[in-house]
């Protein structure tokens, strides 16, 4: 008897094992559910929304109360034609925050878990192109792609189902009607090609076409093993304004790959730990992780300095080593692009020659430049590049994908730059805006973030906004002006720009422009932009500076200004001559421009045309007064104002 029993012990637990390994492989296998009946009728891109359960989380919170939810994102190929590069649109409603997505990630380069309730846009990884019924007699593991959704919604509970708002595909070339109920918890739509769209690429093309954008990031696979493979990075610029300096470029591994060795960058961090403590360890047993460079699942890569370009372990890459400073093609085109390449080892079961995957969520920042959002990787035609043997042929990548970004304005997001006008025909100046750059959240600050700025003597524009409070008092006493209590805040602008209006007479006019720097870090190879909507075509010349009319966008309105050589360098703030007394000294530089009245006759320079629109420091938008110096025929301010110049003029000339 205990024979019998022991042995159906034994055998009840080798059953079980068996049915939990199986059961584990069958979950862990790419199944696809079969699709809805309602696809059926559908003979474009069918996609639906499935809400598929939810509980209360803590904290409870009447007024706010999350909850968890796991929804089903399916898109199914019911065209007749491969749908590359597929991207869904889903406009969640419901303060959503999403942790987790299957066979997709973010399009706009977010990583998760990241706030989606504004609504997101999906792209697919791994797979990213759906081929059609025709193509694979009807294999849904080809066709169809289930994306499972983990997150937090607030405030819908039980019987209401959170679902978004709409979802439609992203593609261009597609029209989606209204996304239709089906019952209380699914959500459809049938996407079909737009008759009117017309593609740029042919149905027989194997890759999308190569995009536009304001900065594109290409990632060549340039060499490739079974465990590993080299790969270059090309970041180039294509906006006329847009510039980097400082890039710091990051993006997400998904298959634990990690960085071995580099060439023209480095990673910000130089750390293997999540190597040797990790799975990596385990498969590498004996790859020495001393000589690894990276295993972060999101390394920060950052530029060389130019001491480095000829390093023969490091260097020796075109276009590498600028301390991460990326111009635009209309200043400098041999200096808008920046090259790098890196060796990555792969991890099982990505271990064949073949098999090769692109990281994701790409971002790119720079110092008091541009933000820029920057799409998921695309598959594109192999790059090309010159033999490096000098041969008169060229060299195929195995393969390359294409990462597009544009310049955004981030919500909430403040300037780094601000502009002041001042003007010949009034003795005041019109400062920066309080807080133009953001205020600091200390509430034991004692001035106002809401007050106006108060207009000042021009010689207070030399001095840090700290420095200014008296003479603007004092200003303000001089002048009858009563000025608020407590004081405004300052602009809390790293640079400053001032735009003076100096001469407007009977055939032309000019103006003086003065930049500030008043952080410590220098600006080499700087540039600004102005536009003007009536007085650009009226330009003649700059007089300390490069500068030329630019069209942008088919419209002449922009005037494009760069140092002339020595003049191409605003130094930083530095301590003045006696540190404990004395202020501390902006770098600056400063020039004339000049405009004839030919070109534009009727302008009213003093009515506020004689003032820019918009301007640009090192691509980097600032902000701009809400008022013009006023025409109170006081012309006693001039002698002031030359001063100032004079002053100015002097000091560049004895630090040159």
């Amino acid at each position: 008897m205990a024979f019998y029993l022991n042995y159906n012990t034994h055998f009840f637990f080798k059953f079980s094992l068996l049915f939990s390994l199986l059961s584990f492989s069958f979950s862990q296998s790419d199944v696809v559910e079969a699709p809805s009946p309602a696809a059926d009728s559908c003979n474009g891109i069918f996609l639906s929304y499935a809400y598929s359960s939810g509980t209360k989380l803590k904290p409870t919170d009447p007024t706010h109360q999350p909850y968890r939810f796991e929804s089903v994102l399916t898109v199914l190929n019911n065209g007749d034609e491969e749908l590359k590069s597929w991207k869904v649109s889903v406009e969640f409603q419901n303060d959503e925050f999403l942790v987790s997505a299957s066979n997709a990630v973010l399009a706009d380069g977010t990583s998760l878990p990241a706030n989606v309730g504004n609504g997101t846009v999906f792209a697919g990884f791994p797979m990213s192109d759906l081929k059609t019924a025709i193509e694979t007699a009807g294999d849904l593991t080809q066709m169809q792609v289930q994306v499972q959704l983990l997150g937090t919604q607030f405030g819908v509970a039980a019987p209401d189902v959170p679902l978004p708002k709409n979802i439609q595909l992203a593609n261009d070339g597609f029209i989606c009607p209204k996304a239709s109920m089906q019952g209380k918890n699914e959500m459809q739509v049938c996407c079909r090609k737009d008759p009117k769209f017309k593609a740029n690429v042919t149905v027989d093309e194997e890759f999308l076409p190569k995009q536009s954008g304001d900065l594109t990031i290409m990632y060549d696979v340039t060499r490739t093993y079974d465990s590993n493979y080299w790969a270059q990075v090309t970041v180039s610029n294509h906006n006329p304004l847009g510039r980097l300096d400082n890039w710091k470029l990051s993006f997400d591994w998904m298959r634990d790959e990690f960085i071995y060795t580099m060439k023209g960058a480095y990673p910000y961090v130089v750390d293997s730990s999540d190597c040797i403590f990790g799975t990596q360890g385990q498969h590498y047993r004996d790859l020495d992780f001393a000589n690894v460079l990276n295993c972060e699942r999101r390394p920060t890569i950052i530029d060389l300095p130019p001491t480095k370009a000829n390093d023969t372990t490091l260097g020796l890459i075109p276009n590498c080593c600028r301390n991460g400073t990326i111009l635009p093609p209309s200043m400098d085109p041999s200096k808008s692009s920046s090259v790098f390449q890196m060796q990555v080892f792969k991890m099982p079961p990505d271990l064949n020659r073949s098999e090769l995957s692109p990281p994701q969520n790409w971002k790119i920042n720079g110092t008091l430049n541009p933000d820029y959002k920057c799409g998921p990787p695309i598959r594109v035609s192999p790059s090309q590049f010159p033999d490096p043997s000098g041969l008169p042929s060229n060299t195929t990548a195995v393969a390359s994908w294409q990462v597009v970004c544009n310049i955004t304005q981030p919500k909430g997001a403040s300037p780094k730059c601000c502009v002041s006008f001042s003007s010949y025909y009034n003795d005041s100046v019109v400062p920066c805006r309080t807080c133009a750059c953001g205020c600091p959240s200390n509430t034991a600050r004692t001035c106002s973030t809401t007050a106006p700025a108060v207009l000042l003597p021009p010689e207070a524009l030399l001095f840090p906004f700290e420095n200014r409070t008296a003479m603007a008092q004092a200003w303000a006493d001089l002048k009858h002006r009563t000025v608020p209590n407590p004081m405004p805040c300052g602009d809390n602008c790293g640079v400053s720009i001032n735009w003076h209006v100096l001469t407007d007479y009977s055939r032309g006019w000019s103006a003086r422009i003065t930049i500030f720097n008043w952080d410590e870090t220098a600006f080499p190879d700087w540039f600004a932009a102005v536009q003007m909507d009536k007085a650009t075509r009226g330009f003649q010349k700059m007089y300390s500076f490069n500068g030329s009319a630019l069209e942008l966008n088919g419209v002449n309105n922009t005037i494009i200004m760069q140092g002339l050589p020595g003049l191409n360098y605003i130094v930083g703030e530095t301590d003045g001559a006696n540190p404990k007394k004395d202020p501390r000294v902006p770098g600056k530089q400063q020039t004339v421009i000049s405009f004839t009245k030919k070109n534009t006759p009727g302008i009213n320079v003093a009515a506020g045309e004689g003032f820019p629109s918009k301007v640009f420091f090192n691509g980097e938008e600032c902000a701009l007064p809400s008022v013009f110096p006023t025409n109170n025929s006081n012309r006693e301010g001039f002698t002031t104002i030359l001063s100032i110049f004079l002053a100015v003029f002097v000091f560049i000339m004895l630090h040159q």
